[in-house]
């Protein structure tokens, strides 16, 4: 009897857990969080601990492992795999972290952590990628809450793969006892597609000084918003020590709407905006920081060290999911003059009380300036903005270098990512080219006979497609607008032309054959062009003999142009040695030109063709051929020859766009460059560059400067944590696709079994309650004793306890504000190089180069 009755009982908690698997999934994760409470006392160990709950929800626990710092201020990360290959949703966060231990935790999203250990220290970087931050907890602050049906999208071909954790110990005196901390987020993640998708859009300043003494310095921010509607639901500031208040605003109609506004000398945590603001299309996101210079006997410019300044403002937003956009910035102010209408709030400083002061400033008693301050810059605040930890290489196997080209003049890439080449065949451009007065000298050779533009694969560079006989006699610029179609210039022509991928006549052409100008209707050996995906301007550097840069309409109608050439001494803003190449940057409505012979690239306003700013460095030389941006931040470009007793070696940079500091440099290891004429990035940082010397087009891609250290690590520690991890993921992806079979096929066989067992266990019930009490005695024993093992091992596994008692006011209704008693403290880089913009010009050469 005692068999059958542990059978009977162990079938019945079968049948309980699989019943709960089609209760609701937000319940489930509710009783989650209490589990994960109970363990607040130990550690969770290696064992990611991973819930699926439902049919489409599941619960991750991002934990540190049982870690316990040496000093104060110490930032320490550690990684999570997202547990599934397809495409997921976070919803919903929940902290598990005191403020008497962790002074704030960030979580961001990224494919690949800076690490593969454990845990590591957050100096070693957070992501080896871009990354984006999700959330960030400090002062003890509520859960997170999205508004419903809003989600960070994770997962799939374009979300993150990882989740990486970053915990600062402000103050490590509650670590006297040398416990280990166990603070982290569990994650609400969902299948459920999301109508709406969660974003960042980072408004920051790059030129602000703040002279030594000055009572009050703007910083002013404004952008035009070019893209689909966005609803903002929370905002966050940051400023370093000299910062009063910071401001946001959505401009419309002249009207100013207030975002938010706080003092960025408390908790730097995400708040909620008071009331609903939505952005449309051509509304002006506008942002104000009031600095004082009180106090510094020296400049203080924009930078990394605690000892400069940063004036960032963050929204949080939420898109239609069809047309969301993870991450996006403004570095620009689009419009000074509006700031004269700014609301007077933004110049009143938030007072601050000195108890919270000191709270917000990692709990230490301030420095002077000379030490390493006690707001510093965080780690993962440069990383929010661009992680600059990589390195470009040639690709060796990509046979494309052994093509047979004509001078290869120009590059992109098409909206499927093939590469498209723009060569010239037989034809050459040298000293016979042109006269004097510009005007092409070979015309009896007739356009080119070949296929001038050949469509590539850019994986093992095989030709797809090819097309261009006969249209032309000296090719130069190439790019590629959203449609497909083939925007081109010719300098022997004089013009300008629009193709269709497949057709054989042009769409639209400007300019007249063969007749140099600089009016209107006429251009002078034309370089590039540019077309904006919003509004389908076109833009047109023009060129070898004029200076300037020609906006037309979509069809083609002449609206402004500007430029001038540049005069004897420095090259002013504005000016120009030949345009050569331009890169369109359309989340923050700029364009930026190679200035080729003032060796420098310039930016400007789409809008107004005003300057914005000038990127120049002295390993540029006096020549800057070509430049290409590729979206999340990074600017690519290639120089020219070394003039005779110059060091400057010919090079590919690649450059961070927000600052215009060059994160790495790249040359060839098959053959060499000899006059590296255009290059185009992908977003997924493969460079592809053509030389009209060499003939040829070189592929490089991105790898890791931190593989090797990694590599190194990984040899030292013969159990990595990868397995495991991928063992975990291969469990859940297998719970997923087999757990709805599992659960209807069980049910259906257990039902009649626990019926028919309910049966027989009353039957022999009833017969020995007829023969006496010991047989009851001993039933309730037995039973005593099972059901005392069973709730022993619920309580750190299945149990789910007393959840629907304890979380009855739960809702995910609007965004809860966070806690105003902590913020995350800056740490200092050690970092402390000039800044790499230079803007003094070398005299231009005596002669220039054709091509």
């Amino acid at each position: 009897m005692a068999g059958l009755v542990n059978n009977l009982l162990i079938l019945i908690l079968i049948f309980q857990n699989i019943c709960s698997g089609f209760r609701s999934p937000l319940s489930v994760f509710k009783r989650y969080k209490d589990a994960t409470r109970s363990l607040s006392s130990e550690c969770l160990g290696s064992n990611r601990p991973v819930i699926s709950f439902g049919l489409s929800d599941f619960a991750l626990d991002i934990r540190m492992l049982g870690v316990t710092p040496k000093q104060s201020d110490t930032y320490l990360c550690m990684s999570v795999p997202l547990p599934v290959d397809d495409e997921a949703y976070v919803v919903d966060f929940k902290p598990h972290a005191s403020m008497d231990t962790v002074h704030h935790m960030l979580l961001f999203g990224c494919n690949e952590p800076s690490s593969n250990e454990n845990y590591w220290d957050c100096d070693e970087g957070i992501c080896k990628d871009k990354s984006n931050i999700l959330y960030a907890w400090a002062r003890n602050a509520p859960p997170t809450r999205l508004p419903k049906g809003v989600g960070f999208r994770v997962g799939g071909e374009t979300g993150s793969k990882f989740f990486v954790l970053q915990v600062h110990y402000g103050d490590i005196s509650a670590f006297r006892d040398k416990h280990k901390d166990c603070s982290g987020v569990t994650l609400h993640l969902t299948h459920q597609k999301q109508p709406l998708i969660a974003g960042m859009y980072l408004m920051m300043s790059v030129n602000t000084v703040i002279p030594p003494g000055e009572k009050v310095v703007d910083a002013d921010i404004a952008c035009h918003y070019k893209r689909y509607p966005m609803h903002l639901f929370a905002y966050r500031v940051h400023t370093h020590r000299l910062g009063k208040v910071v401001s946001g605003y959505r401009v419309r109609n002249g009207q100013w709407t207030l975002i938010g506004r706080q003092s960025p000398q408390v908790p730097q945590a995400f708040y909620p905006v008071e009331h609903p603001v939505d952005v449309s299309y051509d509304d002006i996101l506008a942002a104000r920081c009031v600095f004082s210079g009180e106090g510094r006997t020296t400049e203080t410019h924009i930078g990394g060290t605690a000892n400069d300044e940063m004036c960032n403002f963050y929204i949080m937003y939420y898109m239609e999911a069809k047309h969301a956009v993870s991450y996006t910035t403004c570095t620009q102010n689009a419009n000074p003059e509006m700031f004269r209408n700014i609301p007077q709030e933004a110049n009143i400083p938030i007072p601050v009380k000195p108890d919270m002061l000191k709270m917000a400033h990692g709990h230490h008693e301030e420095t002077k300036d000379t030490d390493k301050s006690s707001l510093q810059l965080s780690k993962g605040e440069e990383e929010e903005i661009l992680d600059q930890n990589f390195h470009v290489e040639e690709a060796v196997d990509w046979p494309g270098l052994d093509l047979k080209l004509g001078q290869v003049s120009g590059l992109a890439l098409d909206p499927e990512n093939n590469l498209v080449v723009f060569h010239r065949g037989d034809h050459i451009w040298d000293e016979n080219s042109f006269d004097t007065k510009f005007v092409y000298q070979q015309r009896g050779l007739g356009p080119i006979e070949q296929n001038t533009i050949l469509v590539l694969n850019p994986s093992n560079a095989k030709l797809l497609h090819s097309t261009g006989k006969n249209l032309f006699y000296l090719p130069h610029g190439l790019s590629i607008d959203k449609d497909g179609n083939y925007w081109v210039t010719d300098v022997a022509l004089h013009q300008v032309f629009k193709l269709g991928a497949d057709a054989k006549e042009p769409l639209l052409i400007l300019g007249v054959a063969l007749q140099p100008g600089s009016d209107n209707s006429h251009f002078c050996q034309p370089t590039d062009v540019a077309v904006d995906p919003i509004t389908g301007s076109i833009y047109i550097s023009d060129g070898y003999c004029n200076s300037r840069i020609v906006q037309f309409s979509p069809s083609g109608v002449y609206i402004m142009q500007w430029g001038e050439e540049t005069s004897s001494g420095k090259a002013r803003p504005g000016q120009f040695h030949i345009p050569h190449s331009l890169a369109l940057i359309p989340e923050l409505s700029q364009l930026c030109v190679a200035d080729r012979e003032n060796g420098r690239i310039q930016c400007f306003r789409l809008e107004t063709g005003e300057f914005v700013r000038e990127i120049k460095h002295k390993s540029f030389g006096r020549e800057l051929f070509a430049v290409s941006y590729a979206p999340g931040g990074l600017l690519f470009a290639v120089n020219g020859m070394p003039y005779p007793g110059e060091s400057e070696p010919l090079q590919g940079f690649v450059m961070n766009f927000s600052t215009g500091e060059i994160i790495d440099t790249f040359i060839p290891l098959r053959k060499s460059f000899e006059m590296p004429h255009d290059i185009v990035a992908s977003e997924d940082k493969t460079v592809f560059v053509g030389d009209v010397h060499a003939r040829a087009v070189w592929k490089f891609a991105a790898t890791d400067t931190s593989e090797r250290v990694v590599e190194a690590r990984l040899k030292n520690n013969p159990e990595p944590a990868d397995p495991l991890k991928k063992q975990e993921k291969q469990h859940l992806v297998r719970q997923a696709s087999t757990g709805v079979s599992f659960v209807l096929i069980t049910t259906l066989l257990i039902i009649p079994v626990v019926v028919l067992l309910a049966i027989l266990v009353f039957i022999r019930w009833r017969k020995a309650t007829v023969c006496g009490a010991d047989g009851e005695q001993k039933l309730d024993t037995n039973s005593g004793r099972i059901l005392g093992r069973l709730r022993g091992k619920g309580g750190g596994g299945l149990n789910l306890g007393n959840f629907f008692a304890s979380h009855k006011g739960y809702s995910r209704k609007g965004f809860d504000r966070l806690s105003t008693e902590g913020s995350d403290q800056e740490k200092d880089e050690d970092d402390g190089t000039d800044s790499e913009e230079e803007y003094s010009a070398l005299p231009p050469p005596q002669a220039l180069s054709s091509s």
